[in-house]
């Protein structure tokens, strides 16, 4: 089984590539974050010619979460139940089998002390609860998304640079660390302990070329599942095209033996 996590940056401006993508890279779970289009202008039918059943929680022009698969979904929640978060569409979950996939968008957040930084702390915590209210560590559990934080040092081109900037804040590290302290398995830093690999580069100043980015992008598993995953690797393809026009992001694409 193949599981992508993908932040599209408008599932309009990028559905052409991303179809081309996934002619090149048939993955059976597509986990979409920032749609930034309403559920009715969803591309349904383009997915369902390519197999996929799709449940999407989403909203004109901002945010939105979207997981396509090639397997029977289950049970299914949209976002938290709770207004104060889900008025935004960060988060939904399925269930597959005996699986469960959840979706996550975090907020980008600003610099400390604002009131999006502060949300974006609040969003942690909720989540944090939210996994509580639902599940146990024992269950098996497979969490990806765009969680706009940047892990450690050696997920960041520069460190010193980027100190206390939006993504490397102590805050929002030890906000996303109390998340995968809950019990989940960071599936690329798990496999590959030295290997320094981005999910995203600004558009400015071809960034991209430069390899000049951060590791945002994450594939989580609870501990029953770690041995399952036999692979993570991030696909730069869709992220080097010139035209159609990328999203800032590359997918990221987990290999399972299940």
């Amino acid at each position: 089984m193949k599981v992508a996590t993908y932040n599209i940056n408008s599932i309009k401006a990028r559905k052409d590539l991303l179809f081309m993508w996934l002619d090149r890279e048939p993955v059976d779970i597509l986990c979409l974050q920032e749609l930034k289009q309403e559920e009715r202008n969803f591309p349904f039918g383009d997915f369902e010619k390519r197999g996929y059943r799709c449940e999407v929680f989403a909203q004109k022009t901002y945010n939105g979460v979207a997981i396509c698969s090639k397997f029977e979904i289950g049970e299914v929640m949209k976002g938290f139940g709770d207004p104060e978060f889900d008025d935004q569409k960060r988060i939904i979950s399925v269930k597959i089998d005996n699986i469960w996939f959840v979706n996550v968008y975090a907020p980008h957040g600003d610099l400390r002390g604002t009131e999006k930084f502060y949300y974006k702390l609040r969003f942690y915590d909720r989540l944090l609860r939210f996994l509580r209210e639902n599940f146990s560590p024992r269950d098996l559990v497979c969490m990806v998304g765009d969680f706009n934080v940047a892990r450690g040092d050696m997920d960041v081109y520069d460190p010193e640079i980027l100190r206390d900037t939006v993504g490397t804040m102590r805050e929002e590290r030890e906000a996303f660390d109390k998340v995968l302290s809950w019990g989940f398995v960071d599936t690329f830093r798990h496999l590959y302990p030295e290997r320094v690999q981005f999910t995203w580069w600004d558009y400015i100043g071809g960034m991209v070329w430069k390899n000049q980015g951060m590791r945002i992008d994450y594939i989580l598993v609870t501990e029953p599942l770690k041995d399952k995953v036999k692979d993570v690797y991030v696909d730069m393809w869709p992220r080097k095209r010139r035209f159609p026009k990328p999203s800032d992001h590359a997918p990221v694409v987990g290999v399972l033996e299940l």
